[in-house]
């Protein structure tokens, strides 16, 4: 037996709940700190615009390339988030009073060139749901090492760009181009809708003072229930994630705000 039969075998011994598992963990440390940062920024369509840009490019790309390779999709979807960070770069910098709403437009254009990708193509419909909301249970090794790559290389970006904190143009550079690999690459693993989650919940999660540990924790329970029910239910994987990471940041939220009105 080569290396190779070695660790198949050893990755087919290990749950089936393991990578779906490992691939929201390692993809919510990838977007945990740029979630940070949009809050911080002010800039909360960003994900929905440049996630919502790499959607279109990769649906329009399966068109014309007709059953194009993984890495080629990816690709397009890469170039697709790029041109979208520049525009609401431009948008940001240029109408900071109303760079919510022009953002906003950015991603109804998108979703709107999405939804006319996927009618050029027979399966266009398939593609596009997949890509709003990944079915993750099915989430395999290679995604999970994609999702370990991210991570990795963010945590080395953000160390190297001064944390993207610098009111400056290279500060903004540094956190929009960042923001276009993880959002291009995520999306196609766990969706645009998660991906969004992914960076709002965490993030929301640390403004109410809850620790790395803590949130982290409760991150990964409120994932683990969302697979647990998906699995039980045989309902979308994806959707069932989403709707638990969403109620946990409701229910802080809601939490809060008795705890507020008690103490006044």
């Amino acid at each position: 037996m080569n290396l190779n039969d070695w660790l198949n075998d050893g990755l087919m011994a290990l749950p089936w709940w393991l990578p779906p598992l490992l691939a929201l963990g390692l993809g919510l440390m990838a977007l945990a700190p740029l979630g940070e940062q949009v809050l911080r920024r002010g800039v909360v369509f960003i994900d929905l615009a440049v996630a919502q840009a790499a959607a279109a490019a990769a649906l329009w790309w399966i068109w014309w390339q007709d059953h194009p390779g993984a890495w080629s999709v990816r690709g397009a979807a890469l170039a697709g988030a790029l041109v979208a960070v520049v525009w609401v770069q431009n948008l940001a910098r240029r109408h900071p009073a109303h760079r919510e709403a022009l953002i906003g437009l950015v991603y109804v254009l998108g979703a709107g060139l999405a939804v006319l990708g996927a009618s050029q193509d027979p399966h266009g419909r398939e593609h596009l749901s997949e890509l709003l909301a990944a079915d993750v249970l099915w989430a395999d090794w290679p995604q999970v090492g994609l999702m370990a790559a991210l991570a990795a290389l963010g945590h080395a970006w953000q160390r190297l760009t001064g944390r993207w904190q610098r009111a400056n143009l290279w500060g903004d550079w540094a956190f929009y181009l960042w923001f276009a690999v993880v959002a291009s690459l995520a999306v196609g693993v766990l969706g645009l809708w998660l991906v969004f989650a992914g960076l709002i919940v965490p993030a929301w999660l640390a403004l109410q003072g809850w620790g790395r540990v803590r949130r982290g924790t409760a991150v990964m329970l409120a994932c683990a229930a969302g697979l647990a029910v998906s699995s039980l239910m045989d309902w979308p994987s994806g959707a069932c994630v989403i709707v638990s990471l969403a109620a946990l940041g409701l229910a802080v939220s809601w939490i809060r705000s008795s705890a507020n009105k008690q103490a006044h």
